[in-house]
């Protein structure tokens, strides 16, 4: 089935078309009564414009046989053209063409001044979720959907959607995955999201690809396809469900700092050489926990080790990516402290 874009272009071109047969036919009239009949340019123009028009205002000057055999077959090429064009733009108009042309340009360029951006593939329940998410961080994000009732869901809660199949490279290429940071496949298929984390690391390889499984051995495909992150909503559904029935309390902590609503966020900042002032100096001698009142709950060495619950002896170094919690105030101010050339970076 077309999707809306596709029919606003057909009919877009089917315009052009009818557009350029009527001009076609005005400059032969013009030239056939100009040249061949040796009428003055202006009369030749008048001539033509009336008969394609059929206005009926009668012959300009006498023609003969063969003028008006080639009359007759202006009058009839006319006819058709107009018809076909009026035809056209009647169909456009009723169906709502013009105003979704108009829309369609217009979420063309948001996407094209898009940069750093995250893009969403699928707006069913996961994808839907997603968006929310987004929406609630401020995050600049894009959906692909190839169901246009989805797009038309997602449009009306204020999303930017395209209708579109996510498995091609000129879906992404539309959507910005060049200058994209993060794509989700969140597309019910394993394979189509197989499809979509090739494409996207094939376009952008340093794009963080996430993608959704059904099963163990889709997550294992997809991780081998170069996805980042893979989530089975299934395993992690059981495993979340599990938890909370043998650390109820554990889960609730979790998640209140998960949810929409939340009071307590969790934020990750790379350690800069260039611009973050501790890096060199130990998290005691940093005194973040003082100065922000958020909480290092981890740090990510740049070799991938994983230091969990870092003493006030840990060394912070170029590169780390620091695991803190805190509210949104302390974690702006603990951002600040970390990028102070760049503040408001993470800022909820």
């Amino acid at each position: 089935m077309d999707s809306v874009e596709q029919k606003y272009r057909r009919i877009r071109k089917d315009l052009q078309r009818g557009g350029f047969a009527l001009t076609l036919l005005f400059i032969a009239g013009t030239l056939w009564y100009g040249l061949v009949e040796q009428w003055q340019w202006l009369d030749a123009v008048y001539m033509t414009v009336i008969t394609l028009t059929t206005v009926g205002y009668g012959e300009t000057h006498p023609l003969g046989d063969r003028g008006h055999i080639f009359t007759i077959a202006l009058i009839l090429a006319g006819v058709v053209t107009i018809g076909y064009i009026v035809n056209r733009f009647t169909e456009a108009l009723i169906e709502g063409y013009f105003v979704e042309g108009r829309r369609i340009r217009q979420q063309k360029k948001l996407v094209e001044s898009l940069a750093e951006h995250f893009i969403i593939c699928g707006f069913g329940r996961i994808g839907r979720q997603i968006a929310t998410e987004f929406a609630a961080e401020g995050i600049a994000f894009v959906i692909a959907d190839a169901s246009l009732e989805q797009v038309k869901i997602a449009q009306s809660e204020g999303y930017s959607a395209v209708q579109a199949d996510a498995t091609l490279d000129e879906t992404l290429l539309k959507l910005g995955v060049e200058k994209a940071a993060c794509l989700v496949a969140a597309l019910p298929s394993d394979a189509e999201n197989l499809y979509i984390i090739l494409s996207a690391k094939t376009l952008n390889p340093k794009i963080r690809a996430i993608a959704r499984a059904s099963n163990e051995e889709a997550v294992q495909k997809l991780q081998r396809a170069g996805a980042d992150k893979v989530i089975s909503p299934y395993i992690t559904g059981a495993k979340r469900m599990a938890a909370a029935a043998l650390r109820p309390q554990v889960m609730d902590f979790m998640d209140g700092i998960i949810a929409s609503d939340r009071s307590f966020y969790m934020e990750e900042f790379l350690i800069d050489a260039q611009t973050c002032p501790i890096a060199g100096l130990s998290l005691r001698e940093a005194r973040l926990r003082s100065q922000s009142g958020s909480l290092v709950l981890a740090i990510r060495r740049r070799d991938g080790n994983l230091i969990v619950g870092p003493t006030g002896e840990t060394i912070v170094m170029a590169q780390d990516m620091l695991i803190c919690m805190g509210t949104a105030d302390q974690l702006r101010v603990l951002n600040q402290i970390l990028d102070p050339l760049t503040p408001g970076t993470h800022q909820n």
